[in-house]
């Protein structure tokens, strides 16, 4: 390899939301996000939420008047916009139902390399909590 890419990462992740500060205070209480910075772009507000993963992507809530929560059909059926890893999924599990959010069954796959479930946030976006024993080992930023 000589080290020159196009690409290096994805950089982060777009979320619509309609009532922004709703939304951040429903990731950072419920998803363990940090709100980095919010500001205003192109006629609204855009939130910059962190994980405290090393190197974790960034979430960026784009709040607009277009309600439409976003999720993916995939042949027929409600797919996530995106997945967010668990180092112990059976606890995520039981703390979103726990704070008394609907979240779909723990599904297993394979031998148990790989475990996974659906939810929605506050706006609606269908989301997945996922696990693997592919997944790397945390590192987390020292000033979270």
């Amino acid at each position: 390899m000589n080290g020159k890419f196009a690409f290096s990462r994805i950089g982060y992740v777009y979320v619509p939301t309609a009532q922004i500060d709703e939304s951040i205070a429903w990731y950072t209480s419920n998803l363990e996000f940090k709100l980095i910075n919010k500001f205003q772009d192109r006629g609204s507000y855009i939130a910059v939420l962190h994980h405290p993963h090393q190197h974790s992507i960034a979430l960026l809530l784009i709040e607009t008047t277009d309600k439409k929560p976003l999720e993916i059909a995939r042949n027929g059926q409600p797919f996530p916009i995106m997945a967010l890893n668990c180092p112990d999924i059976e606890f995520t599990h039981r703390q979103l139902q726990d704070k008394g959010w609907e979240v779909g069954e723990l599904h297993t796959l394979g031998n148990g390399e790989a475990k996974y479930f659906y939810f929605r946030d506050n706006e609606g976006n269908l989301l997945e909590a996922a696990w693997s024993v592919w997944d790397p080992i945390d590192e987390f930023k020292a000033d979270f």
